[in-house]
């Protein structure tokens, strides 16, 4: 009976393996991503139009970055489980070593003598040859487990190390990406921003909806534009940048102010793109939103981004979809502690910057949620 409770308990030490292989495979996805990233990056540094193709570089960053923490998330939380399992079954592995070690070969035939006499002895015998390949698959599945906890573990500072290069690669995409901006000339021009006008408007606009009404009247030379159709995109627009809704349009702030707009928590440093094809209507500091740039995408329709650290563009240029905004601050005394940190997306931690969506059309705001797709998160 005493084999037969051992096999019982060693029962309960079984584990999910695909679990594991699940994160291991994630994290090496997320590796692959970062490494051609970073042949992205060598190509980006000769390409012609090195702006689109930083962008887009910065982007796979971005995306290897954000799945190599999702990687090591999943497996820091496998390995958790299997010391969890481990630790809370000690006594029952203690349990198992003892009838591993009465079975040890060279043992006197006397020693397995059953006070029932021979036939006693024979139906033991019988029960222990049947128990014997049991126990020894329980325990190889207990070595497999503590095989895994060291792969996780060796996985992990793997990961840990190839995130770490990723991070000072997309440093150096973001810084390649700055002075890419800083000399480009080539976008068409629609209009001409009038310093003066625009300067007496933020001075006596209180609100965004007195700006964005008198946004027309600061312009000179409009040549116009038509934009493409933007009708079959609403709904399916791509967010600005990888991040999670920490607000939707109309929810209050812990100060109790409602906003018609969304906002969006991002990691620090995230680039942040035009959604669709738009005119910069406006780039600059406004009231208490910070760092502001408009897009008009179409007549009467604004797109109002609030809380970059750095904008590019100036008012009157014509921009296309996926063109750089700008980037999010937070990277001035950056963490590489929380920047590794496999607190990942999914539950938002690490994404310390916000970015303030609205949406308007005829100066009346709508839901942001209505436009833009929300699929993608950070």
């Amino acid at each position: 009976m005493r084999y037969l409770a051992a096999l019982a308990l060693v029962c309960l030490l079984s584990t999910q393996a695909a679990a594991q292989e699940d994160a291991g495979a994630l994290a090496r996805d997320a590796g692959a991503q970062l490494s051609a990233a970073s042949a992205q990056l060598s190509a980006a540094e000769s390409a012609r139009d090195r702006v689109r193709a930083l962008t887009q570089t910065v982007q796979a960053y971005e995306a290897g970055l954000s799945a190599m923490r999702a990687g090591l998330r999943r497996a820091a939380i496998r390995e958790a489980q299997l010391r969890a399992q481990l630790t809370a079954r000690d006594a029952e592995i203690a349990q198992l070593l003892a009838v591993l070690q009465t079975l040890t070969p060279g043992q006197a035939p006397t020693a397995f003598l059953h006070p029932d006499g021979p036939n006693g002895t024979a139906r033991a015998g019988m029960l222990l040859a049947e128990l014997t390949p049991a126990l020894n698959q329980r325990a190889d599945r207990l070595r497999r487990d503590l095989a895994d906890v060291e792969t996780l573990r060796l996985l992990q500072e793997q990961a840990a190390a190839q995130l770490q290069t990723g991070l000072a690669e997309v440093q150096t995409a973001r810084s390649a990406l700055n002075q890419a901006m800083a000399e480009r000339t080539d976008l068409p021009v629609r209009f001409t921003q009038d310093p003066v006008r625009t300067a007496i408007l933020i001075a006596s606009s209180e609100t965004l909806d007195a700006f964005s009404s008198g946004l027309s009247n600061i312009t000179s030379n409009d040549v116009g534009w038509a934009p493409p159709p933007l009708e079959g995109l609403i709904g399916a627009l791509p967010m600005p940048t990888r991040g999670l809704i920490l607000r939707r349009a109309g929810e209050p702030d812990a100060a109790g102010i409602t906003r018609p707009g969304i906002l969006l928590a991002t990691r620090p440093g995230a680039l942040v793109t035009a959604p669709t094809a738009a005119t910069l209507r406006y780039v600059g500091p406004l009231l208490d939103f910070g760092t502001v740039t408009i897009l008009e995408p179409r007549p009467g329709t604004l797109f109002v981004l609030a809380g970059m650290a750095v904008s590019y563009g100036q008012a009157g240029e014509i921009i296309a979809a996926g063109t750089p905004l700008g980037l999010m601050g937070g990277l001035a005394g950056h963490d590489d502690a929380t920047a590794l940190s496999t607190g990942g997306e999914g539950g938002g931690a690490g994404a310390s910057e916000t970015l303030y969506i609205e949406v308007r059309q005829d100066n009346v705001p709508l839901d942001p949620l209505t436009w833009f797709s929300t699929e993608q998160d950070g």
